[in-house]
């Protein structure tokens, strides 16, 4: 996994958890399912990377 990809993970699991923190604050259900959803994108491709490495 090149460094590269791991902050784009990274980045999309930490915006995930701040858009679904705000969402709870707000009470905004659109929000926290957004944010779950970018977190769960964040983590899947993580997880992907983590499989292509181990097959390298």
């Amino acid at each position: 996994m090149g460094i590269g990809d791991k902050i784009d993970n990274a980045k999309d699991q930490l915006a995930g958890k701040a858009k679904g923190a705000a969402g709870d604050t707000t009470d905004n259900e659109d929000l926290q399912a957004e944010g779950k959803v970018q977190e769960t994108k964040g983590d899947l491709k993580a997880a992907g990377e983590k499989v292509k490495d181990a097959f390298k």
